[in-house]
């Protein structure tokens, strides 16, 4: 007899409600980051890390946002997101290729390691050393998957 009142009991309880569907399980949009000085947003989710002149450290209160933005796509590759490419710059010497090229690549590597100290995967950042670029930046920019380089357009727009 108790067995049939624990059946009876479980029959009559109210269902338990419909799991939502998977877009409603997402929780809300982080809030926009408050960058420091040097640090600039650029479209499509992508950020531009400004570098003194010849130098490849990070300035003074970069790496805390950096952490920040390693731990957002972090959270964003859970979700099914790609790569990121970090491209560093730099805007001389002229007469030196090869110098221009190891400063971009070491500011790409130390905005690389700040991603990471979030929690970013270092295996899924892929580091461009482009070195002197026609725009001569000091700088190194964050593209998440899906954004396009600075100067670049989307295929099928004009």
């Amino acid at each position: 007899m108790l067995t049939r009142r624990v059946l009876l009991a479980a029959l009559t309880a109210p269902l338990l409600p419909a799991l939502p569907a998977r877009a409603q399980h997402r929780a809300a949009p982080p809030p926009p980051l408050a960058l420091p000085a040097g640090m600039s947003p650029l479209r499509d989710g992508a950020y531009r890390v400004a570098f003194l002149v010849g130098q490849s450290g990070l300035q003074a209160g970069m790496a805390p946002t950096l952490a920040e933005i390693g731990r957002r796509l972090a959270a964003a590759h859970a979700q099914g997101s790609g790569r990121i490419t970090i491209e560093g710059h730099a805007s001389g010497p002229v007469a030196d290729a090869s110098a221009a090229r190891r400063v971009s690549l070491a500011r790409a590597t130390a905005v690389r390691d700040a991603l990471v100290a979030g929690g970013l995967e270092e295996t899924r950042i892929d580091v461009r050393a482009l070195g002197r670029t026609n725009a001569a930046l000091d700088a190194a920019d964050i593209l998440p998957p899906g954004a396009v380089r600075a100067g670049e357009r989307r295929p099928g727009r004009s």
